[in-house]
């Protein structure tokens, strides 16, 4: 039972419940304590111990019961014949007593997987094959194409090459009783398939989730369906949380670098030069600050709306984030982020500015002169955007004044860079004032994009 125990906190966290060493110790003496009898306490005492969330308590419990739910064999029921005449039913029954006089003899020299076939004993059997699943390592199953495999491996496990020879035996000795036998072995393959469905559904999910989200870190972010909004959605926040816990640790405010050997020398001229006190350089770490703003006309509205999710996600590792939005105007949309839902603040700021056509001039002024004064030499702007102004003034001089104020301007061009400085795109004139110019189409290209940036800060 701990081994199965252990298993379904594999597929706990396969479920999106996150079990720490510590939460699954505390676990397992919470089940030394209540026992493993009751089957509804034991549901309990794991929910209570494990789910952190309401959430993680619907998925922990979906989990429980798969796992701790065992497939059982089907039985064969004979069928009846109801065109047989009375006469033919007669002897029917006279013949059949003989076969089952010959059926039920003692199977005596069979091996142990037959006899509990012939038995029909349905915990004995149950038990077996959760017995064989885990010679067989289920747990490590990870694709619907290896269902196949492990139900061969299971079926080894339990003992299928002798069952084999029994039946070659049988069936040139009493015929019945091997038929009686091969009927029984077709529900057991039936409840071995039934349980590595099982076993796929608990192991594979995180395997099959990291595969979709894969494809989805890649896939461009301007032509992502509306079903997968949602879980882009999910993904830009899974991301933002690594970029969390990669970089929120703590920072010192002084930390040890190099002897200062100098200084080091000064402080013990009183005991002849013997460095009883030890000085060290010390390492100036400016307070992050970032000003981000975002195009939201109608050719990139959906890659800002990812966007500015990421951003706003990443407050406990920048301390200052201030986000503006533009099309054709340019306002402030950070308290709109910060006090409302992903989807309630991007509904707000598209009907405010969203879906216009964009002029990057027109927006630049409105920035200049309303939060111009609010960068400073530790401000790192970020422009999200095509950087296509419809033909308009693109009044590059504002974004020269931006770069000269703040301490470094990076843009990130969801196009690709073959159409940058094509048609009506300003990018290689607004590339001139820029520290860094990244194209950023997928989620993956953002993530390294806003990872790059934040890492200058530790």
């Amino acid at each position: 039972m701990r081994e199965n125990i252990h298993r379904f906190f594999r597929a706990a966290r396969g479920a999106g419940v996150h079990v720490s060493p510590a939460e699954s110790i505390d676990a397992m003496r919470a089940v030394a304590e209540v026992g493993l009898s009751d089957r509804a306490i034991l549901r309990d005492t794991l929910l209570l111990t494990l789910a952190k969330s309401q959430d993680e308590k619907l998925a922990l419990g979906e989990c429980f019961d798969l796992f701790f739910s065992q497939p059982e064999p089907r039985q064969e029921q004979p069928e009846a014949n109801n065109d047989d005449t009375p006469q033919e039913a007669a002897q029917s029954r006279s013949s059949g007593a003989t076969s089952d006089a010959g059926a039920n003899q003692p199977s005596e020299g069979l091996g142990p997987l037959a006899q509990m076939l012939l038995s029909q004993d349905r915990n004995a059997i149950a038990a077996a094959i959760a017995s064989a699943a885990g010679a067989a390592s289920l747990s490590d199953i990870r694709y619907s194409t290896q269902r196949g495999i492990f139900s061969s491996r299971i079926l080894d496990a339990m003992g299928l090459q002798r069952l084999r020879d029994d039946l070659d035996e049988l069936t040139a000795t009493n015929p019945a009783l091997a038929e009686r036998l091969r009927a029984t072995l077709e529900g057991l393959r039936e409840a071995v398939r039934d349980t590595v469905a099982q076993g796929l559904a608990l192991y594979a999910r995180e395997e099959a989730e990291n595969l979709r989200n894969e494809i989805l870190r890649n896939a461009p972010l301007a032509r992502i369906e509306r079903r997968q909004v949602a879980e882009m959605r999910a993904l830009i926040r899974q991301i933002a949380r690594r970029l969390r816990e990669r970089y929120s640790k703590p920072r010192k405010r002084q930390r040890r670098g190099h002897l200062d050997v100098r200084r080091t020398l000064r402080r013990n001229a009183a005991w002849g030069g013997v460095p009883f006190l030890t000085a060290w350089k010390r390492k100036h770490r400016d307070r992050p600050k970032i000003v981000a703003l975002c195009d939201v006309s109608g050719s990139v509205a959906q890659v800002s709306d990812f966007f500015l999710l990421l951003i706003h996600s990443l407050h406990e590792v920048v301390d200052d984030v201030r986000s503006f939005a533009f099309s054709s105007h340019l306002i402030e949309v950070s308290d709109i982020l910060e006090s409302k839902s992903p989807e309630e603040a991007m509904a707000e700021i598209m009907s405010k500015v969203g879906f216009g056509s964009s002029d990057y001039g027109s927006s630049l002024v409105d920035f200049e002169k309303e939060w111009m004064n609010t960068l400073t030499p530790q401000t790192t702007v970020i422009v999200l955007g095509d950087a296509r102004s419809n033909n308009l003034d693109p009044r590059a001089d504002i974004l020269r004044r931006i770069c000269e104020r703040s301490k470094r301007l990076v843009w990130l061009n969801p196009e690709g860079r073959l159409a940058w400085g094509f048609g009506d795109s300003e990018m290689p004139r607004y590339a001139t004032f820029c520290s860094l110019v990244r194209q950023c189409a997928t989620a993956q290209q953002l993530e390294r994009a806003v990872s790059d940036i934040v890492a200058t800060y530790q």
